[in-house]
């Protein structure tokens, strides 16, 4: 008769439910992760001005860093749910700090293919969206979108914080003290993730925040832990084989590395050189990317909110052809100096930064179930990939015709591609798929 109250059950004089202790040490873990997110941009300047590096060679050390960055996320999905969010956390910010902090030793540019492409890839990509992700699917039942929503502004609020440092530091002293702040950021959250950072309410001694008791549920959680508990590369090309069968996972996967292109490829690596090809000083465009950093935590927050409560296929063709008329018209806002027409593109830019990420996990969670976190994972992946495309290619034709315009007028008709995919993703495809079944 005793055993069902001590089984999974919420302690009921604690005041704060575990779950947001959880979501805040995982919310800062992503802010000291996220340094390196406001580097590239700022970092090609003086890189090129000290080795004359073209803009290729460092587009293609971002590319080689964003491909790492998506293709490692599915697995650290799958990794998280083997070995605990706690562990593959970790060695993902120890990567972070050690590519950063190396790099300061380069002088060849294959070497900065190593630190800013290898390390700091994979340790990116072990955290990123999907460790979000899995942080809300795991400890939350209620408010999942509004949990996603910060997590992600997590990302944002690192940038914001970062960002005018290493713009500052990166013209003097100089890009490498700019990396060494960047390295202390992820390395310094370390000992908070393996303090506080539990891997699953089962750890807490409680149920999922928002969840409900219910005869059993002890051992269906400990069932259910059993079912991931195998080689995680398996479960990762797994999940893929059977989402791939899906036409909903193809259109989420096609919208987001649209989205990725338009973010982390294009803006967030190219914003600043092409401002800079304007006669806009660096430390003047890092301040606007800093203006879309707050404005982003603004927009994703409220895009959870939102998600919890209106269709996220119509949320997602909304975003993506706002963020397409922005990029359409960034050409004739870009000056020496910042006019109120360019403050109006980086707060309009920023309330749509990733605020596509709540409605795109609602998706991944709607159709494929208790698969949902590595599908996310797999879709994350084209993120970056559009990403990565997207920065070599603006990196080319910058170097081909001297500016940046062919590109932001590319990436604004492919906005509108994706409202289109989006707006007519099926509205009952999960009720109308097979249920995984486990291998």
């Amino acid at each position: 008769m005793s055993a069902p109250e001590t089984t999974l059950l919420p302690a009921p004089r604690r005041r704060i439910h575990p779950a947001w202790i959880v979501a805040a040490v995982a919310f800062l873990a992503l802010v000291g992760a996220a340094g390196f997110r406001a580097a590239p941009g700022v970092l090609m300047v003086p890189l090129q001005s000290e080795f004359g590096w073209s803009t290729t060679v460092l587009s293609a050390a971002i590319s080689i860093n964003l491909v790492l960055f998506g293709l490692t996320a599915p697995f650290a999905a799958a990794l998280m749910e083997r070995f605990g969010v706690r562990a593959v956390t970790s060695v993902a910010l120890v990567l972070i700090g050690a590519g950063s902090a190396l790099t300061v030793l380069v002088n060849e540019s294959w070497q900065l293919l190593l630190t800013w492409g290898l390390l700091i890839g994979l340790g990116t990509g072990s955290m990123a969206l999907v460790f979000a992700e899995t942080i809300a699917n795991t400890w939350f039942v209620k408010s999942r979108g509004l949990v996603i929503g910060i997590l992600t502004a997590g990302s944002a609020a690192g940038q914001l914080v970062f960002l005018p440092f290493i713009a500052a530091l990166a013209q003097d002293p100089g890009w490498r003290q700019a990396s060494l702040l960047i390295a202390a950021g992820a390395l310094a959250v370390v000992p908070l993730v393996l303090k506080f950072l539990k891997n699953s309410p089962a750890d807490a001694g409680v149920l999922p925040y928002g969840a409900e008791a219910e005869p059993g549920s002890g051992a269906g959680a400990i069932a259910g832990a059993a079912v991931h508990n195998r080689n995680a590369a398996v479960r990762a090309l797994q999940v893929l084989k059977r989402a791939s069968k899906v036409r909903t996972f193809w259109a989420l996967v096609a919208g987001f590395a649209i989205c990725g292109a338009t973010t982390n490829g294009l803006i967030g690596t190219h914003f600043i050189p092409s401002a800079h090809d304007h006669g806009m000083p660096q430390t003047t465009a890092a301040g606007l990317l800093a203006v879309v950093g707050i404005f982003d935590i603004v927009g994703t927050i409220a895009s959870g909110w939102l998600t919890d409560r209106f269709n996220p296929r119509i949320l997602l063709a909304v975003y993506y052809q706002f963020r397409g008329i922005g990029l359409l018209v960034l050409p004739l806002l870009l000056s020496a100096t910042v006019q109120p027409s360019m403050i109006v593109f980086v707060v309009i830019y920023g309330l749509d930064w990733v605020a596509t990420v709540p409605p795109t996990a609602a998706i991944c969670r709607e159709v494929f179930g208790a698969d949902g976190s590595v599908v996310f994972g797999w879709v994350f992946a084209a993120h970056q990939l559009g990403a990565a495309a997207a920065a070599l290619a603006a990196g080319a034709i910058r170097d081909a015709t001297g500016q940046y315009t062919y590109a932001w007028f590319g990436a604004a008709a492919m906005c509108t591609i994706a409202a289109v995919i989006s707006a007519t993703i099926r509205k009952d495809a999960g009720a109308k798929e097979p249920a995984p079944v486990p291998a």
